[in-house]
């Protein structure tokens, strides 16, 4: 079974987002109910057992308000693009953002929509045996049944061309992905793609930062395996610049 993930990082704040996520019409798993849940900017597709739609807003509901009070107490929580300390006693949502940004060397900020994706994949198994909570590409899953994700990667002819298979063993488990020319959160780096594999999904996500921000240019992509291999917790990592893509750690590509 395929499912599709895009490359946009979901801010509480940011300028822009897609108008559409075309690539979850491509999602084929028909084992489980898909369904969405939007609350502002966050913007959930998710598949389980069944609809548990009420059950996601509410933890959705409850995690914005803890982050949304923190960064309005502590403003530099949303602006910094490096590790920041927290106050004691801070949020669960903000501790996890905190602790992957500060594994990965990036700002907090690149680890929310994989904190979020994992904060509900969490609540989700509660009430359902398996959960995928894709968050503007950045996703948790915890699967009986193997599963493949189709990496998008813009305009690289590799797009679409090349997955990821999980097995259900190595779930639960968290796929992120970064870019600097898809989506408009921010990048310092040019890959198509930068899409990291741990078992923590807010770890993946801001490990994909930190890892596309490393490449520039194609012949950075050795540089950036580089980075993912010295950041704890990464299981694996794919880079994809132009025509050529780079992988290293505990990853089975297939053709697609």
């Amino acid at each position: 079974m395929i499912f599709y993930i895009g490359l946009l990082k979901i801010y509480i704040r940011k300028i822009c987002m897609f108008e559409e996520r075309t690539y979850r019409g491509k999602v084929r798993a028909g084992d489980l109910t898909p369904f969405a849940v939007v609350v502002k900017e966050t913007d959930l597709f998710i598949l389980a057992d069944r609809d548990l739609s009420a059950l996601v807003r509410e933890v959705v509901i409850a995690h914005r308000y803890q982050l949304e009070g923190y960064i309005s107490r502590y403003p530099i929580f949303l602006t910094s693009l490096v590790p920041v300390g927290i106050v004691p006693g801070a949020p669960e949502t903000v501790t996890r953002m905190a602790a992957a940004a500060d594994a990965a060397g990036v700002g907090p900020m690149a680890a929310v929509a994989g904190t979020f994706s994992e904060l509900v994949g969490e609540a989700l198994l509660k009430e359902s045996s398996q959960a995928i909570v894709e968050n503007g590409g950045d996703i948790f899953i915890k699967s009986d049944v193997e599963r493949t994700v189709a990496l998008y990667a813009g305009s690289s002819p590799l797009s679409g061309k090349v997955g990821i298979r999980l097995m259900p063993e190595d779930t639960p488990v968290g796929v992120c992905t970064s870019s600097g020319r898809v989506g408009p959160s921010l990048s310092l780096g040019r890959a198509h793609a930068a899409c990291i594999i741990a078992k923590s999904a807010a770890l993946a996500d801001a490990a994909a930062t930190a890892v596309g921000n490393a490449v520039k240019r194609p012949d950075d992509i050795e540089a950036g395996l580089a980075v993912a291999q010295g950041i704890k917790g990464v299981l694996g990592a794919v880079v994809i610049m132009e025509d050529r893509l780079g992988a290293w750690g505990k990853v089975e590509l297939v053709k697609l």
